[in-house]
């Protein structure tokens, strides 16, 4: 700290941080020195640091003055408090920079984040920074705005802030302040300002239909967690506790959204909740909390008479499909231990946990639904794409060896377009898949689609050499195979441009490098017409290419490059056609 400018305080901080010197005895000495300071710019250099090192997102230079500005004593924002600055950043002698670009105020170093975030460090850290974002809520200013539009942030910065984090910092540390604070604010909480920037932020905002009763107090300190505060709001009568509110959500919902146990026991204890209270469209608490895989959620679900396990939404999709789609194993074997859930459950578009589960690749999940006799693995969904057709598409190796391991799994099976879980993974490029699949007596590595489109072909399209080398491997493949149009594996990959599977096609003497498709487009008059210089190059170097073979309207390579404008091209049809 003897260091007269930042960057020479930024090398120093480098140089200790890598010989070896005592950091926590650096940092002490500093926070020591900035408490030091004369009048207000001890506080303020202890709370810029607060903020920093605690705050839930970065916090721009604008936000973090306005927090600044906070005056805990007061009921109103006085602009005159606003710091500038100059002053924010010389109050913790150059531990904070803002950052050019983004505007963020960061610490100087990261050993001092993770010195300032040690218990005891900054006492009292979340309750200080969760009573500035109350007081700022309960603000005149703030209350006089409309609930129903957004204001300019730009004018008033620390108000999107504070709407979205205040309950995460008094969640962690709630003073008494703060909870009069809240619940002061939860009862203006349908039209407070804050509750319409919270819902826009939980994504579901569009779906409200009462604008001016936006989110009871009840739902948004259910949606935080904050046990104290809801303790003390339902000690009040007059509410009812399963209301919906403009989403249709009831506060047992969001606790069961957000993974709050202690909320869910709290509401579970009231004792007339309606556990199974759906929103429009359909969701349940429980089908909440299984597809945000909170599991001790759902075991307090489960453990209530009146739950039903297997309630869908309007879309068909049980508690256990939502929580096999995101993988929650625990919650799936939560759900398969009741004698009241269908496992093999498909959604209206014919989608099975299973389907998804091997969709998404979730080992685990595939595991528990197989051990299942009640699990038809070759179940497809509406499109006739099978668990194992979708897991080959997306490459999901584990999965595919899972299911190919079953005698009730058909591995050539296409789906209603008649493409085969071995065409969707040459094509993609998932070698993993493609010779698993290759080590079948029961695939057809050769079979096409409805267009006339190999597995081999498809691959070629793409660019993917390892599947192509793996396909000219075999006997069984002809890598000549036009598609409907005339189009050959080679004839593709010179329209795509793709230089390496072009050179391994052209290694095959059973490859006819200059065979035309319907329209007359040889592989040199597609790369000509594309300008792919590289693949002009391997095709001319072949003597059995005729570099002025015309399509069916009469147009050369060399006339479809001179017409696109790609001269290098040009030059090596001219020369050539000189030679």
């Amino acid at each position: 700290m003897g260091e007269t400018s930042l960057g020479g305080r930024k090398k120093m901080l480098q140089k200790v941080a890598t010989t070896g010197v005592d950091l926590d005895s650096v940092y002490a000495q500093t926070l020591r020195r900035i408490g030091e300071q004369r009048g207000d710019r001890s506080r303020l250099g202890m709370e810029v640091l607060m903020w920093i090192s605690h705050a839930e997102r970065p916090l721009r230079i604008d936000e973090l003055r306005h927090a600044l500005a906070v005056d805990m004593e007061s009921t109103d924002l006085d602009l005159e408090n606003i710091p500038p600055q100059d002053a924010v950043l010389g109050s913790c002698l150059g531990l904070a920079v803002v950052d050019p670009e983004t505007s963020a105020v960061r610490l100087i170093h990261y050993t001092l984040q993770e010195y300032l975030s040690r218990p005891g460090i900054l006492p009292d850290v979340h309750k200080t920074l969760g009573q500035k974002c109350l007081t700022y809520l309960n603000y005149k200013l703030v209350r006089g705005l409309p609930a129903t539009n957004i204001p300019n942030l730009e004018d008033m910065p620390f108000l999107e802030y504070s709407s979205l984090f205040w309950g995460s910092h008094a969640k962690t540390e709630l003073s008494d302040r703060s909870k009069s604070l809240a619940l002061e604010l939860l009862s203006l909480a349908g039209n407070h300002i804050s509750a319409t920037l919270l819902l826009k932020q939980t994504g579901s905002s569009h779906s409200c239909s009462l604008p001016h009763h936006l989110w009871p107090g009840l739902h948004c300190a259910a949606y935080f967690g904050i046990v104290e505060v809801l303790a003390a709001w339902t000690e009040r009568r007059g509410f009812d506790i399963n209301q919906g509110d403009c989403m249709g959500f009831t506060a047992l919902m969001w606790a069961a959204r957000q993974g709050n146990e202690e909320v869910v026991k709290l509401l579970l204890a009231q004792g007339d909740v309606d556990l199974d209270k759906p929103r429009k469209e359909g969701e349940t608490p429980l089908w909440w909390a299984s597809q945000k895989g909170h599991e001790g959620v759902v075991k307090l679900l489960l453990a209530q008479n009146k739950v039903d396990p297997e309630s869908p939404d309007i879309g068909g999709r049980t508690p256990l499909w939502g929580a096999s789609r995101n993988g929650h194993a625990g919650v799936v074997e939560l759900l398969l231990a009741r004698n009241d859930v269908n496992p093999d459950k498909p959604s209206n578009k014919g989608e099975t946990p299973l389907w998804w589960a091997s969709y998404q690749g979730y080992e685990g999940v595939v595991k528990l639904l197989l051990a299942r006799n009640d699990v038809n693995p070759d179940n497809p969904n509406l499109d006739g794409q099978t668990p194992l057709w979708r897991a080959s598409r997306n490459g999901r190796e584990g999965v595919v060896k899972l299911l190919l391991a079953r005698n009730d799994v058909s591995p050539d099976r296409p789906s209603k377009k008649n493409r085969t879980p071995f065409w969707r993974a040459c094509y993609r490029g998932h070698e993993g898949v493609v010779k698993l699949l290759l080590a079948r007596n029961d695939v057809n590595p050769d079979n096409p689609n409805p267009r006339g489109q190999t597995p081999l072909w498809g691959a070629s399209q793409n660019g993917r050499e390892g599947v192509v080398k793996l396909l000219l491997a075999r006997n069984d493949v002809n890598p000549d195979k036009p598609s409907n149009k005339g189009e050959t594996p080679l004839c593709r990959a010179s329209y795509e441009g793709h230089e390496g599977v072009v050179k391994l096609l052209l290694t095959r003497n059973d490859v006819n490098p200059d065979k035309p498709s319907n329209k007359g487009k040889t592989p040199l008059w597609w790369a000509s017409y594309q300008g792919y210089e590289g693949v002009v190059k391997l095709l001319l170097a072949r003597n059995d290419v005729n570099p002025n073979q015309p399509d069916s309207k009469g147009r050369t390579p060399l006339q479809c490059a001179s017409d696109n404008r790609h001269e290098g091209v040009v030059k090596l049809l001219e020369e050539r056609c000189q030679s």
